[in-house]
């Protein structure tokens, strides 16, 4: 008699682990793309937050969340693309949602977009360390 796990294990496919990569991926692809077709909109998110030179910024992340998010998604480099979307995501965090400054009610809505960020980065430090163990010589 199969178990439940057993039962769900069967979703453990190369092509499950595809989407679920490409879902932790949406965002950053969707960033990029829409910064990529309205770089004007793009300089001025830099401006708002303080980053100068804005073009250069600007630039360095669009290329940086679509290479990333590609190389994660064709497993080339993954584990690398994977540590430079957790530490944008955890860099741009602390710059966009600085909830402490707050009061209320933004304060609740930027609490929670913080630490839902910080568990994205989360989640791409484990796709980093499973790719890194996955190629490590089995004895």
């Amino acid at each position: 008699m199969s178990t439940v796990s057993d039962r769900l294990s069967r979703l453990a496919t190369p092509a499950v682990r595809w989407v679920a990569l490409l879902g932790i991926c949406a965002a950053y692809l969707q960033g990029g793309i829409v910064k990529l077709t309205d770089i004007n909109g793009a300089v001025a998110e830099m401006s708002h937050f303080g980053l100068s030179p804005a073009m250069p910024f600007a630039i360095a992340v669009i290329a940086m969340e679509l290479v990333a998010s590609v190389a994660i998604l064709t497993g080339y480099w993954r584990w690398l693309g994977a540590l430079a979307l957790g530490a944008f995501t955890v860099a741009a965090t602390f710059m966009a949602n600085r909830y402490w400054e707050l009061g209320s009610p933004e304060r609740f809505a930027a609490e929670n977009a913080f630490y839902e960020h910080l568990g994205l980065a989360g989640g791409f430090l484990l796709v980093a360390w499973h790719d890194l163990r996955d190629r490590r010589p089995r004895p």
